[in-house]
């Protein structure tokens, strides 16, 4: 029985990547000889047919696509290197991959934001022979892979950090912390709040956010609910939109109560309405201290102007920029969008709006206090904490 002839199946890339080789000037005449050995083959050709056309014997075309078969596209088109000699691809060359790695592709006039593999090993092996890297100039895509690995440089994907832009933020942090600490205080062992002491001032905890921009979304047609043919909701692709809500919402700390006020607006004024609701539900002579970030309308002037008609009856403990996580309420926020929010389809604006207060009618009956515990050991307890009221600006 015959040997069993070699195929030679190339993907489309390996194949660019051989052409690329046939037509380069800079590389040595048997890389190219092997590279048009591999496409030759892979478009049908027998081992005669291709001696015939490039002019080598059998033997060498032979041994050409013996090597691929055991090593691939590299392994057939170079030697290794033998004992003595210097590293195929020197640390130099491999410095300068690593560099343009750490680039993005849009700084070499590429639309794309980060680099594929595909992608950088064509912008080297067109640029290699400018930067006096002749070598890679041939350079194939696992080459690059193996290089970049062994770096560990991954620059095909993006790891998002934030940046600490507030410059006081450590100072912002500490206070809101010693906010937590204070209040962790105000429980026992079990858990349950101590009772106030008679001549001591009342202080109520509350963190506070928005959430604006509530898709109310209608379907086009009624869900298919679960039966025994399928085991999920089905539903249409097609959908309505019907406008935005906005939701602010404050948790008291203390008693773990959820307050809610949903708007069709996200302005100054919805948020001295919230403020009002807290003014009528707490008892008069109480403080009332807010956690919450700096937006614009927690600060504004018409804010400003309605905390000065009841002057001391607020407190507010500002989050540093970028510091967002450090408010409880955002736990709250991430828990209603998972078991509310997600997937919700109304006939209306009013039937979302009457869902989002059903829902914190819903939480409200089974309260859950939160507590937070990062990073409190070195909160000192006596500490004062700086509270902003709000004064009016005085003009100059």
């Amino acid at each position: 029985m015959g040997r069993k002839s070699i195929v030679i199946n190339l993907s489309a890339e390996e194949r660019e990547y051989l052409e690329v080789q046939t037509r380069a000037r800079t590389i040595q005449a048997q890389t190219v000889s092997r590279a048009r050995i591999l496409l030759l083959k892979a478009d049908g050709c027998t081992i005669n047919e291709i001696a015939d056309k490039i002019g080598i014997n059998r033997k060498s075309v032979m041994l050409c696509l013996n090597k691929y078969a055991e090593g691939g596209v590299e392994h057939a088109l170079f030697d290794a290197p033998g004992r003595g000699r210097n590293a195929e691809i020197t640390d130099d060359e491999k410095a300068w991959i690593i560099n343009i790695a750490c680039q993005k592709p849009v700084d070499f006039g590429y639309a794309a934001e980060t680099w594929t593999y595909a992608k950088l090993t064509s912008h080297i092996n067109r640029h290699a022979e400018a930067a006096g890297y002749t070598r890679l100039s041939t350079i194939h895509k696992s080459t690059v892979h193996t290089i970049l690995d062994e770096a560990e440089i991954k620059p095909f994907r993006i790891k998002y950090y934030c940046e600490n832009r507030d410059p006081d933020f450590d100072g912002k942090m500490h206070n809101v912390l010693l906010v937590y600490k204070q209040l962790s205080m105000q429980f026992d062992e079990n858990g349950q709040l101590l009772p106030w002491d008679k001549n001591e001032q009342v202080v109520h905890v509350l963190s506070y956010d928005e959430k604006p921009g509530i898709q109310a979304i209608a379907t086009t047609s009624e869900d298919l609910l679960p039966d025994e043919k399928h085991s999920t909701i089905s539903r249409d692709y097609e959908y309505k939109r019907l406008g935005t809500l906005s939701l602010l919402a404050g948790i008291d700390l203390q008693t773990s109560e959820a307050i809610p006020l949903v708007s069709e607006t996200h302005n100054s004024g919805d948020y001295i309405e919230f403020l009002q609701i807290l003014d009528n539900k707490y008892p008069k002579g109480d403080k009332i201290r807010i956690v919450l970030d700096n937006l614009k309308v927690h600060t504004s002037e018409a804010t400003r102007k309605y905390l000065a008609t009841i002057p001391g009856r607020f407190e507010f403990v500002f989050t540093p920029k970028h510091g967002s996580w450090l408010n409880m309420v955002e736990g709250f926020f991430s828990k209603m969008t998972k078991q509310m929010l997600r997937g919700i389809r109304v006939k209306s604006k009013e039937e979302l709006k009457e869902r989002i207060y059903l829902y914190f009618d819903e939480i409200n009956q089974v309260p859950v206090v939160f507590h937070w515990k990062y990073n409190l050991d070195d909160i000192d307890v006596s500490e004062k904490v700086i509270v902003d009221t709000l004064p009016i600006k005085k003009s100059s």
